[in-house]
C-alpha cells in the first residue's frame, strides 16, 4: 500500500533559516528514498494519510480538523516558547498571545516530531502528551554537504579572502544572541593567531535578538574575523 503525505511549510517566506532547510532536505529524502511507500505533496488541500506540518500557520491550524478526518496529523517542533524568546524581539502583548497558539497547535497534532531530545520534557512542562513525542534529528543529504579537495579548499578561502595558511575556524548559522555569536567574536578576539568565519545573517532583520549588538560588530569585526551573510 503506497500513503499520501501531504508537506504543509511556508518556511520559505524567510530565507537562510533552519526551518527551510530542515524541510526541503526531508521532502527530497521522502521523494527519493521513500517513494516506493509514499507519494509526496506539498502545501494541498488535507486529504492525505498523513498531513505533516513544518509551520503553525494559522491556516494550517484551521485545516487540522479537516486533515483528521482523512487521516493523522504529525507536526514538527523546531522551536518552543524560549528558543523563540532568544531568538526573535517581539512585543509583550504579541509573545504571550503567540505562545499560547504555539502550544495549542501541538496539542493539536496527533504526533509530534522534534530534532532536540531536550523538547519532550519541555514540552510535557506545557502539557503536551509526551507519548506522542518522538526524537529524530535533522536529516543531512551528503549530496551537499561532504569534504573538499585541498585544491578547493584553498580556492575557496581565495574566493572569501582568507589566508591560504592560517588555522581556520568556521561558523553556519543565523545572527542570534542564542546562537553563541558572542562568544564566538570573545573567542576570535582572544585568538587573533587564527581567524574565525561566520556564515550567516540576520534571517529576521531588526526583530532578531541583540540585532543592534551584533550589527555593531558586523560593521566593524575584529580583524581575524569575517561575516560572510
Amino acid at each position: 500500500m503506497i500513503y499520501k503525505i501531504n508537506m504543509l511549510s511556508q518556511a520559505a517566506k524567510v530565507k537562510g533559516q533552519g526551518v527551510l532547510s530542515a524541510y526541503e532536505e526531508q521532502v527530497s529524502l521522502v521523494k527519493e528514498e521513500l517513494n516506493e511507500k509514499f507519494i509526496v505533496v506539498e502545501n494541498k488541500w488535507p486529504d492525505a494519510d498523513i498531513t505533516h506540518y513544518h509551520t503553525v500557520n494559522l491556516r494550517y491550524f484551521l485545516s487540522i480538523p479537516f486533515a483528521k478526518r482523512n487521516g493523522v496529523t504529525v507536526g514538527y517542533v523546531h522551536f518552543l516558547p524560549e528558543t523563540v524568546d532568544t531568538s526573535l524581539q517581539l512585543p509583550k502583548i504579541c509573545k504571550k498571545v503567540f505562545y499560547k497558539y504555539l502550544i495549542w497547535f501541538y496539542k493539536s497534532m496527533d504526533y509530534l516530531v522534534t530534532v532536540n531530545p531536550y523538547f519532550i520534557e519541555r514540552l510535557g512542562a506545557y502539557g503536551v502528551d509526551t507519548d506522542k513525542v518522538t526524537y529524530i534529528p535533522n536529516y543531512v543529504s551528503d549530496t551537499q554537504f561532504f569534504p573538499i579537495e585541498e585544491e578547493n579548499k584553498q580556492n575557496l578561502r581565495e574566493k572569501y579572502g582568507l589566508d591560504k595558511d592560517k588555522f581556520t575556524v568556521l561558523c553556519a548559522g543565523q545572527l542570534q544572541t542564542r546562537k553563541g555569536i558572542f562568544d564566538f567574536i570573545e573567542i576570535a578576539r582572544q585568538m587573533p593567531h587564527m581567524q574565525f568565519v561566520w556564515a550567516g545573517g540576520f534571517s529576521f532583520g531588526k526583530m532578531t535578538d541583540g540585532y543592534k549588538e551584533i550589527k555593531e560588530v558586523v560593521d566593524n569585526p575584529p580583524p581575524n574575523l569575517k561575516f560572510l551573510g
